[in-house]
């Protein structure tokens, strides 16, 4: 981390779990559990039906509540889609795009680059997802395959907005494996993705753009992870389900730094 130029950022991502009801409860059970002081942001993105249950629990906190995914449409014909404006409407500060689970459902880059420019367009914080699979690790393409989805994405992002674009790393062999990329190797493809942003836009920018590392992050590995000098939070999957492990995480988040 590098709380000198940019935002630590932990963020939850609950996926398709809890119900409005246990929202609350979560919610409540966390109030109580925050550490003091803000040397970090906190969000949990959780199930669009628990927006408004999350928004209301954490209305006097320093938790930002944020959606799994939006529709790149402002409104129409497009049943059960959400859009970035109903979001945002609903209390929502982040929204996450271009999650691996998402792509493996069919979204394609171009959709993923329409829902980014949606979500900035509304005002909203789009939590840019990129990560590669085992078999692109092993031979070796990584970076030219991190670099692809990043350049794809931020395809039409004025200079003048990329900072409000926060990017996730994600390797696919990570996510819900008890797999975890060393702080190493973590490390490197974070750096990495610095490094095209620096090509794409500024080096000023690309200093202060957070990079989260969201692959199997958990209370046990977070502190070690964190230190690293260019990985600023986590997107947290399973972990931020429990609030206890989730309490654990942000007090990692808050270790000092140089």
């Amino acid at each position: 981390m590098n709380r000198k130029y940019r935002r630590t950022v932990i963020a939850g991502n609950w996926k398709m779990n809890k119900t409005p009801s246990e929202t609350k409860e979560f919610m409540t059970a966390l109030k109580g559990m925050l550490p003091r002081g803000r040397w970090c942001d906190i969000a949990l993105c959780v199930p669009a039906v628990c927006i408004p249950a999350a928004v209301r629990a954490m209305r006097e906190t320093r938790v930002s509540i944020g959606a799994e995914n939006c529709s790149p449409n402002p409104s129409g014909a497009y049943t059960g889609e959400i859009s970035t404006g109903m979001l945002l409407d609903a209390g929502c500060k982040y929204v996450i795009i271009g999650h691996s689970e998402r792509r493996a459902m069919g979204e394609t880059d171009q959709q993923i680059n329409a829902k980014v420019l949606a979500a900035l367009n509304a005002g909203l914080i789009p939590i840019l997802c990129c990560g590669e699979s085992l078999e692109q690790r092993e031979a070796g393409i990584t970076s030219e395959w991190i670099a692809m989805q990043i350049k794809l994405a931020l395809l039409g992002v004025p200079e003048d907005k990329i900072r409000k674009v926060v990017i996730a790393y994600e390797p696919i062999w990570a996510i819900g494996t008890g797999r975890t990329a060393t702080p190493e190797q973590a490390e490197e493809v974070c750096e990495h993705i610095r490094v095209v942003v620096r090509k794409l836009y500024s080096s000023k920018n690309a200093r202060a753009i957070s990079i989260l590392y969201g692959g199997s992050m958990n209370e046990k590995n977070a502190y070690e992870l964190l230190a690293q000098p260019d990985i600023d939070g986590g997107l947290i999957g399973g972990a931020s389900l429990v609030p206890e492990k989730f309490v654990q995480i942000i007090e990692a988040a808050n270790q000092p730094t140089d």
